[in-house]
């Protein structure tokens, strides 16, 4: 493993005010970059999030014979006649690669191996490769987790397939992503309690939808994908809401104000929950032709959510709870124990370290907040992670994070980026970013 050096989060001098234009979404990229691969002909990519997970699935299709024209703020997908067997395709920490190539390799004629950073062996795969075994493709019986090799066929017959997808949505929207292209289509069942991340699944379908492929998704846990080409499609990417929790939540802890441009006014991806969540914790929240505005207040309220629609968004808002008047509560994301690291145990690892006082539970953490010192916050080579502990390092003296450099993950800039919007705050004055006032009062989600 690559040493790293310690990066002294910067301490925020005044209460943050600043626009911050954010990248594209990662979701709705490498979903993007899975159907054009899949379709019946060249698409363009504009506006694609350039970071590590998208160039490990750009690479990965590229395995698989697809043609990826890159140019400024564009790419050119042209899918093969017939996917190329034979290659190794590297997942690094990237959970859209390890989980929506799997299927699209199904339909290779032949064996495709795939690997990935050591730390990923830990992540769930059973659900997906059980359920590729089921559709048709070869699988050795061991294979579980990654590394694992699959044999594929064009003609993967599919049909009906039942899983429990209740570790993560990835498992469903992998299968509905390449479900057109099987044979006999795809009728998938969940069969377990909720599955987290909602959204994420609706986005998906979304997607497939505007490409003209046929869902029936009117059954609760049921997915009914009819066989058929998927149509080529060029889309502009959202920007990544995720990626703009810190950014909205320095305004949040700062009593500042932050605008993040060319926030859609509708939109599946998760993030744009952060609209209600920030309001609940006491912030103004304003959306208008500028963008999205967040306004702090004088305090931070304690919260109780269930972040089971939204979870990667539990670090940075487990930071800001640290930060609160009271104790919070936050529930329904049991399942980040098993993302890019245990999310929950870092969290109560590190935040424990700080000073506060915080304890998991069954589904989630309880946080107590106390007076918080520094030192040094664990990333676990986590982007989330890194995120809540710049976070952090805003109004805690003398955090140090240990891989700031684990943010290229979605968001190579993040370093940049964060110090810029801490440079420019200075330069903004208090009436240069107001939310649009509505009768209601701010407006959420």
């Amino acid at each position: 493993m690559t040493a790293t050096t310690p990066w002294p989060a910067p301490l925020a001098p005044a209460p943050i005010r600043a626009t911050v234009s954010v990248p594209g979404s990662k979701s709705e990229t490498n979903r993007a970059l899975i159907l054009a691969a899949l379709a019946s002909g060249p698409s363009t990519i504009r506006y694609g999030l350039e970071a590590r997970d998208t160039r490990l699935m750009r690479d990965a299709l590229r395995t698989l014979g697809v043609k990826i024209t890159e140019s400024d703020h564009e790419w050119l997908v042209e899918p093969p006649a017939t996917f190329t067997a034979g290659g190794t395709i590297d997942c690094g920490l990237a959970g859209t690669v390890m989980r929506f190539v799997p299927p699209v390799a199904a339909l290779a004629p032949g064996e495709v191996s795939f690997d990935a950073d050591e730390q990923a062996y830990r992540r769930p795969m059973d659900v997906l490769l059980n359920a590729l075994r089921d559709c048709g493709a070869g699988l050795p019986a061991e294979a579980t987790t990654l590394p694992f090799s699959l044999t594929g066929r064009p003609d993967l017959p599919g049909g009906v397939i039942t899983i429990d997808s209740s570790a993560s949505s990835q498992f469903v929207s992998a299968l509905l992503l390449a479900g057109a292209r099987f044979a006999q289509g795809l009728d998938l069942r969940h069969d377990g309690k909720d599955v987290p991340s909602q959204p994420h699944i609706d986005m998906t379908v979304a997607m497939l939808r505007d490409r003209g492929v046929k869902i029936d998704d009117s059954e609760p846990a049921r997915w009914v994908v009819s066989p058929g080409p998927i149509a080529p499609l060029d889309v502009d990417i959202e920007p990544d809401l995720s990626n703009a929790a810190p950014f909205l939540a320095a305004a949040a802890i700062t009593g500042g104000a932050v605008t993040v441009p060319n926030w859609p006014d509708r939109t599946n991806q998760p993030g744009d929950q952060l609209r209600d969540i920030l309001a609940r914790f006491g912030a103004a929240v304003g959306l208008n032709d500028s963008g999205l505005t967040v306004i702090g207040t004088d305090h931070l309220a304690a919260v109780d959510l269930d972040l089971r629609e939204c979870s990667e968004l539990t670090p940075v808002i487990a930071a800001i709870a640290a930060l609160a008047d009271g104790t919070s509560h936050l529930r329904g994301v049991a399942h980040i124990r098993g993302h890019e690291t245990d999310r929950l145990a870092a969290l109560e690892s590190e935040l424990n370290a700080l000073g506060a006082n915080v304890d998991q539970t069954d589904d989630g953490l309880k946080i107590h907040p106390r007076l918080l010192g520094g030192g040094l916050w664990g990333c676990y080579a986590d982007h989330r992670m890194a995120h809540a502990g710049a976070l952090l390092g805003l109004v805690v003296n003398d955090v140090q994070l240990d891989d700031i450099d684990c943010t290229s993950k979605t968001m190579p800039e993040f370093a940049r980026l964060w110090q810029t919007m801490i440079d420019d705050s200075a330069d903004q004055s208090e009436d240069s970013i107001e939310p649009r006032p509505t009768a209601e009062g701010p407006t959420t989600a």
